[in-house]
């Protein structure tokens, strides 16, 4: 059952990771593909009606690994405590932006929410990013599990190191070609157009950054990783906007879940002593407690992706980003 819930943690993070993943990209995308206030609403009207479902991904990852991890919530929410304030405090500004961009009385107020827009989702991608490096290289864990450490280095030392910068530079790349993509796929007319050379430029580009990464790291992850990004940038060239986005998103998955695997049993490594590590099994919550939440999870659970599966079904049509006469 232990294993059992890690898997449905590690399925929460990449669905937020793959969903929100082309928001934020989209969210950063919007103010540079729309060349004016018409086209700039309908790139926000493609996200419209995902958004906010899309977050709940966020609050299942946490809760889940609340309710099945105790341990393992405790130290990653304790030692990360101010980026993950930060990552809030963002959500709400983009969040309040996508509310209230269309409500205001002309369009310098949409152009300031465009421009918040951008700048929020823009720093919640780095943050993440960062964030997702400290799952690899660990916190200060003492032997009581604890992250030790005390004031602001406790929080920002771990999202200030080199792993945490290329995570986050890494984590950027990924959004913004999973907001071309998606863009390419959902909108018609000049986006359409702009967001398909831009998927080309970004995965023919990516590409070559990352095979000099991999040979010069010795790094079959990386290689693949440009092997990826290349097939989607020429995918997007082809008009072939479907697979060019699955593909992305498909490597975003499997980033989220090499990251989340990298040490096998191992859930936080300790960066002071590798005995000090939380494992699986220690940061498990209790045999009365994994029953319990499974009980409620196999209705709610399920639930959930359907109802978002029938969401995407139903706006599926493309958003006209030319001028259609009436």
């Amino acid at each position: 059952m232990i294993t059992f819930w890690f898997w449905i943690v590690v399925l929460a993070w990449v669905l937020f990771f793959v969903l929100e993943g082309f928001d934020f990209g989209v969210g950063v995308l919007e103010p540079l593909l729309g060349r004016d206030d018409h086209e700039r609403g309908a790139i926000v009207r493609t996200i419209g009606p995902f958004w906010d479902g899309n977050e709940v991904w966020l609050v299942a990852a946490i809760g889940v690994t609340f309710a099945a991890f105790p341990a393992w919530y405790s130290a990653l929410l304790s030692g990360l405590y101010l980026p993950m304030a930060g990552l809030l405090l963002l959500l709400a500004v983009r969040g309040v932006t996508l509310e209230f961009r269309g409500k205001g009385p002309d369009a310098a107020w949409r152009r300031r929410c465009d421009l918040f827009l951008a700048l929020s989702s823009g720093a919640i991608v780095l943050l993440w990013g960062a964030l997702l490096a400290v799952f690899v290289q660990g916190l200060a864990l003492g032997p009581d599990g604890s992250v030790r450490g005390g004031g602001l280095s406790r929080s920002l030392d771990p999202i200030l190191t080199p792993a945490a910068a290329l995570g986050a530079a890494a984590a950027l790349f990924a959004a913004l070609l999973l907001g071309a993509t998606f863009l390419a796929l959902r909108t018609t007319g000049p986006v359409r157009r702009r967001a398909r050379t831009l998927a080309r430029w970004l995965g023919t580009g990516g590409a070559a950054v990352l095979v000099l990464a991999g040979i010069a790291m010795s790094s079959r992850l990386v290689l693949a990783a440009a092997a990826i990004s290349l097939a989607a940038g020429m995918l997007a060239r082809n008009g072939r906007e479907a697979l060019a986005f699955a593909t992305t998103a498909l490597a975003v998955a499997g980033a989220v879940v090499a990251v989340l695997t990298a040490h096998g049993h191992v859930v936080l490594p300790s960066t002071l002593n590798d005995s000090w590590s939380l494992t699986m099994t220690a940061a498990a919550a209790t045999p009365t407690a994994l029953t319990l939440l499974t009980e409620f999870g196999v209705v709610i659970l399920p639930g959930v992706l359907a109802y978002q599966a029938f969401s995407y079904v139903v706006f599926r049509r493309r958003v006209a980003s030319e001028r259609v006469p009436s």
